[in-house]
């Protein structure tokens, strides 16, 4: 049974209510996290609360962490050894929300088609509820017969997935957009760039027919093989880059928590 914790108040998914007028419903106008539980113990809690303080900041939205911490540890109490996700989000309405629910299933590997897509500045550093474009994009590559977009900028610039982060390998160096492309501060891509050699330089559309291999990183996904881009098949799908990266986050979720990941 999925459990939400709305409000200070641990209930049945099913039976948790907000009002139809909260303008996180009719505006989307609100923040949230997602984070990964491994056996009960939530990876990198702290930077996930550090961002979810900084999205709600910029918002200008004030809400009670202390409170959202309690929240998590009152689920997790209630769910002992869960291993899955853990949504947290404030709405302008005023409500704290905590949901416990499934890790998204993903195939071994994954095909992306481009999306044009351009970042709204003003969001910049918000993981905000407003995530109509990202799954518009979605839609708009499985409609393409890809399993997700790579969201690409009007003018030719590669950013990252709909929820992820993006890698790609050339001449056997592993590479990655920098975060002055607008991109998401993923706390995925962090973790990695700490344990891996990575070179984070702009990538052009072009770059991409190029790549050796390539992946996505997010809570969710950890290292998502790529296994072509724009119907085109990558050379190696995982390839050694890639499984080097997923082997050291899962080395890096068992040092931080001490439980296999």
């Amino acid at each position: 049974m999925s459990l939400t914790c709305l409000d200070g108040r641990v209930m049945p998914t099913a039976e948790a209510r907000i009002p139809v007028t909260d303008e996180g419903l009719l505006r989307g106008d609100g923040a949230f996290e997602v984070i990964r539980v491994y056996d009960g113990r939530p990876f990198a809690l702290e930077d996930h609360l550090v961002r979810l303080r900084r999205s709600l900041a910029n918002l200008r939205l004030d809400a009670d962490l202390d409170a959202v911490q309690a929240d998590i540890e009152a689920l997790l109490e209630a769910v002992p050894g869960y291993d899955d996700c853990l949504r947290v989000l404030f709405t302008r309405g005023g409500h704290r929300i905590s949901i416990l629910e499934p890790t998204p299933p993903h195939k071994p590997t994954i095909a992306l088609a481009s999306v044009t897509y351009a970042p709204t500045r003003v969001l910049d550093g918000v993981k905000s509820l407003s995530y109509a474009a990202n799954m518009l994009a979605t839609r708009i590559a499985k409609e393409q017969g890809a399993d997700e977009a790579l969201l690409v900028t009007p003018h030719g610039r590669v950013l990252e997935g709909t929820t992820s982060s993006f890698f790609w390998a050339r001449d056997g160096v592993l590479r990655t957009p920098p975060l002055e492309d607008h991109i998401l501060a993923s706390i995925t891509r962090i973790r990695l760039l700490e344990e891996i050699e990575v070179v984070e330089e702009p990538c052009p559309v072009e770059e991409v027919a190029r790549a050796e291999e390539a992946f996505l990183a997010s809570t969710t996904r950890e290292v998502h093989a790529i296994s072509a881009i724009d119907g085109r098949a990558l050379p190696a799908a995982p390839g050694p880059l890639t499984e080097a990266a997923a082997a050291a986050f899962r080395a890096r979720v068992e040092r931080e928590l001490g439980v296999p990941a």
